[in-house]
């Protein structure tokens, strides 16, 4: 619900600022002449000239906007973050004490049945405390905050490695391919820092409502979990990694399709298809990050011992040998004798 939140209330405010923003521009005569004629050159120097003088105005607009939708994030996720984790910590403990005190049951020194009953609402309860829900607030802030900062780094990197591309197209002897050569891999490594970056400060965020630590132990934390449940941590990023970009795909597809019939049918209609094709990505993409999410919480509330693999099976030991079989015949054998009542004479 967060997410949904601050979505439609970015998209809200970027509507609203684009069109009071239209309304502030003036518009001569001469610029309407310009624009009936429909000419791609005469349009072009009509819109140029309607937007001149008015950038500066446009870049505070737009500073403000998104440093009070950052704000709106980070409160936003850090609540958000401490309503889900909490839900999953509640259930994935419920189960775990059920299944010790069912364990236990068999043990020397068993419990009783009314303890398998009562012991694991016991344990929840204290494992999960309702005066400390709002204690990893201010750690979780601080996370989105650095969440935030990445994000912004990233940009500033985006914009370095074009600046650096740029110097091997130079005006006197412009090389666009080399350029584009050059900043394609740079844009790809501050993607990837980028998303490790975010993703581990987003991992992090579990370990500050799970532990109750601030935002420096919680990242040791996170980095300790990768380090010591590799194999449990990779496999589920990569399942609801490869699911989402399935996801991704699908929704592309889907919504491409409408607008190849953008001149046939009424343009209300591709919008309409295209703005709940868009919806039900986002609503999956959700259900992906929650799902990655409870992986996470699992893993962390699973003994390590369980997550271990399995030893194999013992061998199992033959039976020792039986008596050797006879395999030839005994010709002193009286029933095998061609004489009448031999064996019953002897």
């Amino acid at each position: 619900m967060w997410r949904w939140t601050v979505g439609a209330t970015t998209a809200s405010v970027l509507v609203f600022g684009l069109f009071e923003y239209l309304r502030t521009l003036p518009v001569t005569n001469g610029e309407l002449l310009f624009l009936r004629t429909r000419h791609p050159y005469l349009v072009g120097e009509a819109i140029a000239h309607i937007l001149r003088g008015s950038g500066s105005r446009a870049l505070i607009a737009v500073s403000l906007a998104a440093l009070l939708l950052m704000m709106l994030w980070i409160v936003a996720a850090s609540i958000g973050r401490i309503a889900t984790v909490l839900g999953l910590l509640e259930y994935f403990r419920r189960d775990r004490d059920i299944a010790r005190n069912v364990s236990a049951v068999g043990a020397p020194g068993g419990i009783s049945d009314s303890g398998i009953s009562n012991g694991g609402e016991r344990n929840v309860a204290n494992n999960i405390s309702t005066d400390n829900v709002w204690a990893p607030l201010t750690a979780l802030i601080r996370l989105n905050f650095l969440r935030v900062t990445v994000a912004v780094a990233a940009l500033i990197g985006f914009v370095g490695a074009g600046i650096l591309a740029g110097f091997a197209s130079p005006a006197a002897n412009p090389r666009p391919g080399v350029a584009f050569l050059l900043f394609l891999p740079l844009a790809a490594l501050v993607c990837f820092l980028w998303a490790v970056l975010n993703w581990i400060l987003s991992l992090a965020g579990m370990f500050a409502v799970r532990d109750d630590e601030d935002a420096v132990a919680a990242i040791a934390s996170a980095m300790t979990f990768c380090r010591e449940r590799t194999g449990a941590v990779f496999a589920v990023s990569t399942w609801t990694g490869m699911a989402h970009l399935v996801a991704f795909v699908a929704a592309g597809t889907v919504a491409s399709m409408p607008m190849g019939f953008a001149g046939v049918v009424a343009w209300r209609l591709v919008v309409a298809v295209m703005i709940v094709v868009t919806m039900a990505y986002f609503a999956l993409a959700d259900w992906l990050y929650m799902a990655r999410l409870a992986g996470y919480v699992c893993i962390a509330e699973t003994p390590e011992a369980l997550l271990a693999p399995m030893p194999p099976a013992p061998l199992r030991v033959p039976p020792p040998p039986g008596p050797p079989l006879q395999t030839t015949i005994d010709r002193d054998e009286p029933i095998l004798s061609d004489l009448p009542n031999l064996a019953v004479e002897t």
